[in-house]
C-alpha cells in the first residue's frame, strides 16, 4: 500500500472514532473512559498474540486493527479532555525511536545486540530524568508488577534484577531453589492456612519462571501451548 493510501486509511479510522464519540454518535463509545477501556486493550493485545501464534495472516491483520482501534480511541478521549492528541502520540514514539537508535540515526557505532540494549537503557534513563527514588530498583520493578500480567511481570522482574547482580551462580542453584520451594509448598498444603498456601505457591511458580529464564524459555508461550493441547484433547 502506498504511503498516501495508508494515511487516508488511518484518517478514515480517526474520523470514524471521532464520529462515534460525537453527541450524535454511539452511547456506548461516549460512555467509555481510559480506565473502562483498559480490559479491552489487554484483551485485544492477547488476541493479536493468539493470531500470530496460529499463523493466520488474515486474523493477524484483523486483530491488529482491533488493537489499533484501542490506541485511536484512547487518544480521541484524551484529545477531548485536552490532555494529548493522536498526533502527539505518533510524534512521541517516532522521536523516541530516533533518540534510542543512535547507531541508525546518528554516528554511534555498536558491535553487538547487547550494546544496542545497553544504549537503549542508558538513553531511556537519561530521558526520564528520574528522581533518586525512581532510580531505585524496587521502584522500577514495582512498575512491572503493576502493569504486566503476573507471569510476564515475574519474568521481567527477575531479568532486571539479574542484570544488577541479584542472580544465582549457576542453573543447579536455581533447580535447588525449585525443589526447596516445592517442599515448602507441599508442607503448607498439609499444615498451613490458605493465605500461606497461596504464598508458597507463588514462591514455587516464581522458581519455575527462573528455570525458564535460565534455559531461555518463554513460560507464557509454554503455558499457552499446554492450554491449547488440553482444549484439543
Amino acid at each position: 500500500m502506498e504511503v498516501n493510501q495508508t494515511l487516508l486509511a488511518l484518517q478514515e479510522l480517526i474520523d470514524v472514532v471521532a464520529k462515534l464519540r460525537s453527541p450524535q454518535g454511539c452511547p456506548w463509545d461516549l460512555a467509555q473512559t481510559p480506565k473502562s477501556l483498559t480490559p479491552y486493550v489487554i484483551e485485544e493485545a492477547y488476541e493479536v498474540v493468539d493470531a500470530i501464534q496460529t499463523g493466520d495472516k488474515q486474523a493477524i491483520a484483523e486483530e491488529l486493527g482491533d488493537l489499533l482501534l484501542q490506541v485511536v480511541l484512547q487518544a480521541q478521549i484524551a484529545s477531548e479532555a485536552g490532555d494529548f492528541s493522536l498526533q502527539e502520540v505518533a510524534e512521541g514514539i517516532s522521536q523516541k525511536l530516533i533518540r534510542r537508535h543512535p547507531h541508525v540515526f546518528a554516528d554511534v557505532t555498536v558491535a553487538s545486540i547487547d550494546e544496542v540494549h545497553k544504549n537503549w537503557e542508558t538513553i531511556k534513563a537519561s530521558e526520564k530524568g528520574e528522581t533518586v527514588e525512581e532510580q531505585k530498583l524496587s521502584h522500577k520493578l514495582n512498575r512491572y508488577r503493576r502493569s504486566l500480567p503476573p507471569l510476564n511481570a515475574a519474568m521481567k522482574i527477575s531479568e532486571k534484577a539479574a542484570k544488577v547482580g541479584f542472580e544465582w551462580n549457576n542453573v543447579d542453584e536455581v533447580w535447588g531453589k525449585f525443589h526447596e520451594e516445592l517442599g515448602e509448598f507441599q508442607q503448607a498444603l498439609a499444615e498451613e492456612t490458605k493465605e500461606r498456601q497461596e504464598s508458597e505457591l507463588g514462591d514455587l511458580l516464581f522458581a519455575i519462571i527462573q528455570i525458564a529464564r535460565w534455559h531461555k524459555l518463554d513460560p507464557s508461550a509454554g503455558l499457552q501451548g499446554t492450554s491449547q493441547r488440553f482444549i484439543q484433547r
